[in-house]
C-alpha cells in the first residue's frame, strides 16, 4: 500500500542484524519492568536480538550469565510487578576504566552495540561516558589480542538511549520519570489512612517523604492532599517560618478542623543550607503549640508495590520509543533519552539534560533557590504556584475587591477529581476577590435555586472525596432557561464554571445560543472536562479517566492472578465509557491485553476468529493467560455475552473463557494522585482566566462579554493547557455517538498489538526529531504531564 509522502511507518525500519542490550541502574523505580518489557518485545518485533543486562553496570562488568538473550515469553507477567525484574545495582567496577573495558568486552562478544539505559542521571551519565571513551576501548581490547580488527570495525559504535526511571522526578527534560506516578500513589494511600485516625484523636501528623535532592513528591502530595505546609529542598521556608506554620497551625484548629498534616522532603532545608528534619518539626509543634503530633517516615514503602496505570503506559510508549530511537541513529547521533513533554515522546541529547540537572544541585548549594525552581521545569514551577495559591489564605483586607459573583456547578455523571476541581477554583476565586457561589445538582438545582455563597473553609478536605459532593444531574439547561436566567438576575450571577462530561459541552453550547434572547448569559462561560469516558472534544485528557484507569487495571490483575496455577483460561472483561473506547484500549495497554474491541475501530466475525486463533497459538507456549477488554458500546450485535460464548466454543480443548463486567466500580473510589492534581491545577487556570474576562468585559458597570472566545473549554492539547471556544468545537465533535471526531489514543493502540505479538502498522511521524531542553519558553501555566 502506498504511504502518503509525509507520514512514516515504522515497518519500514528494520533491525534486523542488530542487538539491544537493556539494563535497569540505580535506584528502582515501579514501572521499569513495563519499559523492559517493551523494549524486549518492540526489538523483538522488529527482528533485532535482545539481550537482558542482569544486575545494572555490575552484569555488564561482570558478563557470563549475567548478559542472556532473552525471548519474548521470558517478559510476560512482569508488567504488573513493580521493582526491576533484572535487578539493579550501584556498581564501582564501572566507574574505573578498567571495569568499562571489561564491559565493553562483554558487549562485543556479544555483538552488542546498542544500549537501551533505564535509570536515573548517574546512570546516564556513566552510560553517555562509556560511549566516548568506546572507540579506545575497543583499540585498547584489540591491542591485548582480546578481540580482531574486524571486530573492532564491525562494531565500531555504540549506540545510547535512556530512559529515565526515578521516584523522586528529579530528571530536568521530562515533565514525568518512569516511578514518580506511583511513589505519589503510595503516598496518598497513607495520608488518606493517616487522616482518620488524626481526626479522631486532634492530631497533628508530620509526613516525611522521599526526595533527597529534590521536592517534586514532597509538593505534588501536599497538593493532592491539601496539606497545612509543605518542606522541600528547593525552596526553603522564610526565616522566621516556625512562627509563621505554628500561627497557621492554630488558626486551623481555632476553625474547627481536627488535624494537620505537614509534609517534609527527606532533604529540606532552611535558608543557610542547613537540614530540617521531619523530628524538628514536630517538636517545634510540640513546643510552641502543645497539640498530639506523630511522625510517619515513608521511606521505601514509596518504591514498592505494583505500577500504576500511568507509569504502565509510560514506561511502555517510553520502551517503544527508545527501540525505534534506537534503530533511527547513527554513529553521529548524540546519545538520546526519551522524555515526556505534556501528552508526547520527545527525544533529548542527554548530557543537556544532566548538565541542567546538575545546575539545580548548584543553584541551591549557591542559595539561588528561585533559580533552582525555574531550572526544575514548568511542571514543578506550576505546582509550587498552585499550592502557595490555595493553602495559604490571604487576610481580607489584602484580597482584591471585585464586586464579581462566579458560580461552580458539576454536570453529568460524577468522576474522581470533580471535587478537588470545585475547592480549587473556589479558593482561587476568593483570592481573587470574588464571591464564589456553589450549585447543587447541576442545572436542576440552578433552575430550583439550589445555590449558596462557599467561603474558603467551606471546601478543606474535599481534594481526597470522591465522587461529586455539589451533586451532578445529566439535565440539560435548554428546557429550563427562562427559570435559569431568573436564578442569575436573582443571585447576579457575572461568570459560570461548569465542571462536567460531555453533558457540560451541550450545557454550554445550550448558555451560548441563549445569549441572543436573555442577556444574564453574556458573561464569561468556562468548561472543565471531567468524566471517566474521556469523550470530550477540545482535551486529550479529562478529569477522572486516570482514576478509572487504576480501577480497571487494578481489577485485571486480580482477575489474572485468578488464574495462576490453573488451567489456560481467557477472561473477557467489559469496561465502560459509552461509545469511546479510551478505557478499553488504554487499560488494554496497561494491563497487557491480547486485544480490545471498541466502537471507533470496526471489527467483524474474521476478527475474532484471528484472535482467538492468535490465543490458541499463544497458549501452546508457556503463558497461560489472555485478557481481552470490549468497550460496552463497540458493537451491538457482538455482545460480551457473544463474544464469550465464541470464545468458549471455539477455544475448547485449548482454554476456558470467563467473562466479567466491571461497572459502576470504575466511576467509584478517592481520585488517583494525578485527578487530584489535574483538577486543582486545571480549575486555578480557569478561575485566572474568568477573572480576566470579567476585567475585559466589564462596562457601563455591569459585565457583558457575548463573543465566541467568552464560553471556553479549557483542555489538554499535546503539549499545552489551551482554552477553546465551544463554538469552534462543534466540527469537532460527533454528537450521535457523544465523542470527538478526531482521538489522540487510537495511535496508541498499535504499541497494545505489537506487545501482544500482532502484526500491524503503526504511523511514527511524530516520532525521530531530537529536540533540545527549552528552558524559557513562556511558563504561564504547564500542560500537566498526561498519559
Amino acid at each position: 500500500m502506498a504511504q502518503p509522502d509525509n507520514k512514516k511507518f515504522f515497518e519500514n525500519l528494520t533491525g534486523a542484524g542488530k542487538a539491544i542490550a537493556v539494563l535497569t541502574s540505580g535506584g528502582d523505580a515501579q514501572g521499569m519492568n513495563a519499559a523492559v518489557r517493551a523494549v524486549v518485545r518492540m526489538g523483538i518485533y522488529v527482528g533485532a536480538k535482545v539481550y537482558f543486562v542482569h544486575e545494572g553496570y555490575q552484569g555488564m562488568v561482570d558478563g557470563g550469565d549475567n548478559i542472556k538473550e532473552a525471548n519474548w515469553e521470558s517478559v510476560s507477567s512482569m508488567l504488573q510487578v513493580g521493582g526491576t525484574v533484572i535487578g539493579s545495582a550501584r556498581c564501582k567496577d564501572f566507574r574505573t576504566h578498567e571495569g568499562r573495558l571489561k564491559a565493553a568486552h562483554n558487549l562485543v562478544k556479544r555483538g552488542i552495540t546498542n544500549l537501551c539505559v533505564i535509570g536515573g542521571d548517574g546512570s546516564l551519565t556513566g552510560a553517555n561516558l562509556f560511549r566516548e571513551e568506546w572507540s579506545g576501548l575497543l583499540a585498547e581490547l584489540v591491542q591485548q589480542d582480546l578481540i580482531d580488527e574486524e571486530a573492532a570495525q564491525k562494531y565500531s559504535a555504540l549506540h545510547i538511549v535512556g530512559m529515565v526511571g526515578s521516584i523522586d522526578n528529579d530528571f530536568c527534560g521530562t515533565d514525568m520519570t518512569i516511578g514518580t506516578d506511583s511513589a505519589l500513589h503510595r503516598i496518598i494511600e497513607v495520608v488518606d489512612a493517616i487522616m482518620t485516625t488524626a481526626q479522631s484523636h486532634q492530631r497533628t501528623f508530620v509526613l516525611e517523604v522521599m526526595g533527597r535532592h529534590c521536592g517534586y513528591l514532597a509538593l505534588v502530595s501536599a497538593l493532592a492532599c491539601g496539606a497545612d505546609w509543605v518542606l522541600i529542598p528547593e525552596m526553603p521556608p522564610e526565616d522566621g517560618w516556625e512562627e509563621k506554620m505554628c500561627q497557621k497551625l492554630s488558626a486551623k484548629r481555632a476553625g474547627m478542623k481536627r488535624l494537620n498534616i505537614i509534609i517534609v522532603a527527606e532533604g529540606a532545608i532552611d535558608r543557610n543550607n542547613q537540614p530540617i528534619t521531619s523530628e524538628h518539626v514536630k517538636n517545634l509543634v510540640v513546643r510552641c503549640l502543645g497539640f498530639d503530633t506523630r511522625v510517619t517516615i515513608l521511606g521505601h514503602v514509596q518504591r514498592g508495590g505494583t505500577p500504576s496505570a500511568f507509569d504502565r503506559i509510560l514506561a511502555s510508549r517510553m520502551g517503544v520509543e527508545a527501540v525505534l530511537a534506537l534503530l533511527e541513529t547513527t554513529a553521529n547521533t548524540p546519545a538520546c533519552v526519551v522524555s515526556l513533554c505534556g501528552n508526547q515522546s520527545v527525544r533529548l541529547p542527554l548530557m543537556e539534560c544532566v548538565q541542567m540537572t546538575q545546575q539545580v544541585q548548584k543553584a541551591m548549594d549557591e542559595k539561588k533557590f528561585e533559580e533552582a525552581v525555574r531550572l526544575r521545569g514548568r511542571s514543578f514551577e506550576n505546582n509550587l504556584r498552585t499550592y502557595k495559591l490555595l493553602a495559604h489564605r490571604k487576610p481580607e483586607s489584602e484580597l482584591p475587591q471585585s464586586n464579581y459573583n462566579v458560580a461552580v456547578l458539576n454536570v453529568g455523571a460524577p468522576a474522581a477529581g470533580m471535587n478537588a476541581a470545585v475547592r480549587s477554583a473556589v479558593r482561587v476565586g476568593i483570592s481573587e476577590g470574588h464571591k464564589m457561589f456553589a450549585v447543587s445538582d447541576g442545572f436542576e438545582g440552578f433552575y430550583k435555586g439550589q445555590i449558596k455563597e462557599v467561603k474558603w473553609a467551606d471546601v478543606g478536605g474535599w481534594t481526597g472525596q470522591g465522587g461529586s459532593l455539589l451533586g451532578t444531574k445529566r439535565t440539560l439547561p435548554a428546557k429550563y432557561i427562562e427559570k435559569i436566567a431568573e436564578q442569575m438576575r436573582k443571585y447576579n450571577i457575572n461568570a459560570l464554571l461548569v465542571i462536567g462530561g460531555f453533558e457540560a459541552l451541550e450545557c454550554l453550547l445550550q448558555l451560548n445560543e441563549a445569549r441572543s434572547h436573555y442577556e444574564e448569559f453574556c458573561i464569561p462561560l468556562c468548561m472543565l472536562p471531567a468524566t471517566i469516558s474521556n469523550n470530550v472534544p477540545g482535551t486529550d485528557l479529562s478529569i477522572g479517566a486516570d482514576t478509572a484507569l487504576n480501577a480497571i487495571v487494578e481489577t485485571c490483575d486480580r482477575i489474572k492472578q485468578s488464574a495462576s496455577g490453573t488451567k489456560h483460561r481467557v477472561f473477557i472483561i467489559e469496561t465502560m465509557g459509552g461509545y469511546c473506547g479510551y478505557l478499553a484500549s488504554v487499560g488494554g495497554l496497561a494491563a497487557g491485553a491480547d486485544a480490545a474491541y471498541i466502537y471507533e475501530e470496526p471489527f467483524d466475525i474474521r476478527d475474532l476468529q484471528s484472535n482467538v486463533e492468535h490465543l490458541t497459538e499463544k497458549m501452546k507456549t508457556s503463558i497461560q493467560r489472555g485478557l481481552i477488554l470490549r468497550n460496552e458500546n463497540s458493537n451491538e450485535n457482538y455482545t460480551t455475552d457473544f463474544i464469550y460464548q465464541l470464545y468458549s466454543e471455539e477455544g475448547r480443548g485449548v482454554f476456558d473463557c470467563r467473562k466479567n463486567v466491571l461497572g459502576h466500580m470504575q466511576q467509584g473510589g478517592a481520585p488517583s494522585p494525578f485527578d487530584r492534581n489535574f483538577g486543582t491545577k486545571i480549575a486555578a487556570k480557569a478561575m485566572q482566566w474568568i477573572t480576566k474576562k470579567l476585567n475585559e468585559s466589564y462596562r457601563q458597570g455591569r459585565v457583558f462579554a457575548n463573543t465566541e472566545d467568552s464560553a471556553c473549554l479549557l483542555g489538554m492539547r499535546r503539549r499545552a493547557m489551551v482554552f477553546q471556544p465551544v463554538v469552534q468545537l462543534k466540527d469537532e465533535t460527533d454528537f450521535v455517538h457523544r465523542i470527538p471526531k478526531e482521538q489522540w489514543w487510537l495511535k496508541l493502540r498499535p504499541l497494545m498489538k505489537i506487545l501482544a505479538k500482532y502484526k500491524t502498522s503503526y504511523d511514527v511521524s511524530d516520532s525521530g526529531q531530537l529536540e533540545h531542553v527549552a528552558l524559557n519558553q513562556p511558563r504561564e501555566f504547564e500542560a500537566t504531564a498526561a498519559i
